[in-house]
């Protein structure tokens, strides 16, 4: 879809809604230290303005990132962090690759061989390739669901090799508590797949780069999010 005609009907620029929703993904704000932040800078926006702008444009940037990031790694972890959502027991499913980069991301009620095996079609059907190995933890359904979906592919479960993908949960849990927990599996669905996808770009690995490649590939991240956003042909 053509980003320009999601602005189509709003009186704030393309520059600003751009930001908030970037704020709002990148960092564990709430609505309303995002509305206190554009404030500061004499943006005047309700909260409410700007949780109608995440629901509204998250997933499109989002999705639009997804299509123009280069293919991931061959190497996947999955892992699974519970979420407790009124008061009930959810199971957030989440690959990443070796980088720690998101895949994707899959909120269920269960964590069985069926679940398994949902997810793991989710994620070749977004991500359209195959992977060489795929690492997790010692839960048994993962070696099921993988038998039967992707019996060719390398499969090592072991809990100490698998930090990449537990460590890609603690900015959920950071964001978990900012928003005083999901309010339902859906919203958790919509946030976190949103939230994924455009973090991505940005986490540039500061510890493995000088400090100009470091600033190079952030600019480079600015750059591909207002392309994407259309930031830099809305005028």
């Amino acid at each position: 879809m053509n980003m320009s005609i999601l602005y189509r009907g709003f009186r704030y620029p393309a520059e600003i809604i751009s930001h908030v929703v970037w704020l709002y993904f990148r960092f564990s704000l709430s609505f309303r230290d995002i509305e206190e932040l554009m404030a500061a800078r004499g943006i005047f926006v309700t909260y409410e303005t700007v949780r109608q702008w995440t629901r509204k444009f998250g997933q499109h940037f989002a999705n639009a990132l997804r299509r123009r990031l280069p293919r991931r790694s061959d190497k996947w972890h999955l892992d699974e962090v519970v979420l407790t959502i009124k008061g009930k027991h959810h199971y957030l499913c989440r690959a990443v690759d070796q980088y720690g980069a998101t895949l994707d991301v899959l909120v269920q009620s269960r964590r069985n061989r069926q679940a398994a095996k949902r997810f793991l079609r989710k994620l070749l059907k977004g991500l359209r390739y195959i992977p060489r190995v795929l690492i997790t933890d010692k839960l048994k359904s993962y070696a099921a669901a993988k038998s039967d979906i992707m019996p060719s592919v390398k499969h090592r479960q072991h809990k100490s090799i698998n930090n990449c993908a537990e460590i890609s949960n603690q900015p959920t849990r950071q964001q978990e508590r900012q928003m005083r927990r999901f309010k339902s599996s859906c919203q958790a669905q919509c946030f976190l797949s949103a939230h994924g996808q455009i973090n991505n770009p940005f986490r540039c690995h500061r510890n493995r780069l000088s400090a100009t490649q470091y600033y190079f590939v952030r600019n480079q991240a600015f750059s591909l999010w207002n392309e994407l956003t259309s930031v830099n042909t809305i005028q």
